[in-house]
């Protein structure tokens, strides 16, 4: 008989201890081996951190003659935050933060967004934004436990309102709206950079570790507007100083070179200061008139529809027709507001007194002479559109440019009747930017240019100019040109004295009806004027002006013109130039 073994008590210690340690190799194995990256991944994740280093927004500049000045400035700011789970006392939080960041406190009750944070285990509760360094240094002498601060960028303005819907602002979530700070945002607004590096317990980066990386955030551009903050200003205070004399609500004001497309002065009114976006209830305030909202704007276009009579070689100055204050075109009869002019008249004349007869004639001799044919209708809109760039954006830096609308002969409402309203300004929707565009060519000399708010880039001191303009020669020639020019002289010489003598300025009223469900109203018009000034070389600027007010019938000549009129005069006397003698 056999005889059975038994394990004695240090035999079994020592199989469990084998069989313990073996686990343990087999783990170990797993984890350093089979599991390495895994747990380096881990590690790198609890001790390298990925920090943001924040870019600079670029400054904007306006030109104050030759020399760019800031209009948008950064101001170093801290937003206040707290950590739920650290923080100990809630109620000295809610006590000093009140007291301290007042009206920059984004949160009402501090105690009870902390719980909720620590509640829900978070880490990050913002309390406070735009706080100043001072009011940081205050808060952080109070030592408490769980609150932080983040240097943050704040837009400042120190003009003020000064072209602020050119300009446009930067939203809370720190991206742009409006104007240029919409459309130049990604140029503004830089890229951030990245610090990645090993950091203690603190979360403060240490300067050794293989891991390191340190990418630079780059600052956004420096950019110098082509608005004068002179021109600006004057432009701002004629257009309210006007506005306040006709009762009128809403006006702009636009002036640009003509000899550049540089634009000069944006005027809106009612404006607002940026810096107080927040406090604007009627989104319209925010907007660009001149860029962003279409309108018909009357008889200011019969200086195209002159300038492609001229052009076309069908008509002069001197051209007679027999003006009877009507004209039929298809079933439709048209007249001129003002009455009473008939007979055998030039076509100096039908401009000077706005005459919508003669303009009808001029689009008639386009074609053969008695109707609007085809061929007249092809030849308007290749003057007003191709040429002048009506109906179609400009392409300046502003957000939100509209097209507009102008009907092609290619569609069916592109007839006869529409081209007979298209020749004094009606029947098309255009924007005050695409007319005093187009008007600059034809005053000129015939160089259609792009319209630009851009002057360049401010860096280190130095203004780097860019091209931003397109040129476009020869749209219509140089003698047309000048002989357009001429006519639009005689018709603002022959209304008004108001003008520096010795000085060459023209211009054309414009008073056109609005549309309201489709249909036109009688108790509500917009005044507009467009015109130029200079000297005997050339026109150094061409100024558009447009007033409106709801019910309320207001003209180019007793509401615009005044307006432009007060711009020209003081222009005259900034650009030094030197009257006739």
């Amino acid at each position: 008989m056999q005889q059975s073994r038994t394990i004695t008590r240090s035999q079994f210690l020592a199989i469990a201890l084998s069989i313990v340690m073996g686990l343990i190799v087999v783990r170990l194995f797993w984890m350093q081996v089979i599991q390495h990256q895994h747990y380096v991944a881990l590690a790198s994740e609890e001790q390298v951190k990925k920090l943001v280093i924040p870019a600079n927004r670029g400054m904007v500049y306006a030109m104050d003659g030759d020399t760019p000045v800031p209009v948008v400035m950064n101001q170093q700011v801290y937003t206040l935050f707290a950590d739920p789970t650290v923080v100990t006392e809630p109620e000295r939080v809610a006590q000093v933060a009140t007291e301290v960041a007042g009206g920059n406190l984004l949160v009402d009750d501090i105690p009870k967004v902390l719980a909720e944070g620590k509640q829900q285990k978070s880490m990050y509760r913002v309390l406070a934004k735009n706080i100043t360094l001072r009011q940081a240094e205050l808060i952080k002498a109070k030592k408490l436990k769980g609150i932080g601060f983040q240097k943050v960028s704040k837009r400042v303005y120190p003009e003020g309102d000064l072209a602020a819907q050119t300009i446009g602002f930067v939203n809370n979530e720190g991206r742009g709206q409006y104007g240029v700070e919409q459309q130049l945002n990604d140029r503004l607004m830089g890229k951030d950079g990245l610090l990645k590096s090993v950091t203690d317990v603190a979360n403060v980066p240490l300067s050794i570790g293989k891991d390191n990386i340190r990418k630079d955030a780059v600052d956004g551009e420096n950019i110098v507007l082509t608005i004068d903050r002179n021109i600006q200003s004057k432009a701002q205070e004629a257009l309210l100083a006007g506005l306040q004399r006709s009762g009128a609500t809403h006006g702009s004001v636009l002036v640009m070179d003509p000899r550049s497309g540089k634009v000069l002065a944006l005027a809106d009114f009612p404006t607002y200061n940026p810096a107080d976006f927040t406090k604007v209830t009627d989104e319209r305030v925010f907007r660009n008139v001149a860029t962003t909202e279409p309108y018909e704007p009357g008889s200011v276009l019969k200086t195209y529809t002159v300038a492609t009579g001229l052009d076309k070689g069908v008509m002069t100055a001197d051209t007679t027709f027999y003006n009877t204050d009507k004209i039929q075109v298809e079933d439709r009869t048209i007249t001129n507001a003002l009455k009473g002019v008939t007979g055998t008249i030039s076509m100096q004349t039908a401009l000077n007194n706005s005459l919508n007869t003669g303009m009808v004639t001029i689009a008639q001799k386009l074609g053969d002479g008695s109707r609007i044919t085809r061929g007249a209708r092809d030849t308007i809109y290749d003057y007003f559109h191709n040429r002048f760039g009506l109906g179609e954006r400009t392409g300046i830096e502003i957000a939100n440019e509209q097209k507009g609308l102008l009907i092609s002969p290619e569609d069916v409402e592109g007839n006869a009747v529409r081209y007979s309203n298209m020749a004094f300004g009606q029947g098309l929707n255009v924007t005050m930017m695409q007319v005093a565009a187009g008007f600059s060519a034809i005053i000129n000399g015939g160089t259609y240019y792009s319209p630009t708010v851009v002057e360049g880039v401010y860096k280190n001191g130095n203004l780097n100019k860019e091209n931003n303009s397109k040129a476009k020669p020869a749209v219509i020639s140089a003698e047309a040109s000048a002989a357009a020019k001429e006519m639009v002289h005689q018709a603002r010489a022959g209304y008004t004295k108001d003008d520096l003598p010795g000085y060459y300025v023209g211009g054309k009223t414009g008073t056109s009806q609005t549309l309201e469900n489709g249909q036109y109203i009688s108790t509500q018009t917009i005044g507009t004027y467009l015109g130029f000034g200079g000297d005997d070389s050339s026109a150094k600027y061409v100024i558009m002006v447009q007033v409106s007010g709801k019910n309320m019938n207001l003209e180019g000549n007793k509401h615009a013109m005044p307006i432009f009129t007060d711009i020209s005069n003081w222009l005259l006397g900034y650009y030094q130039l030197q009257p006739r003698a």
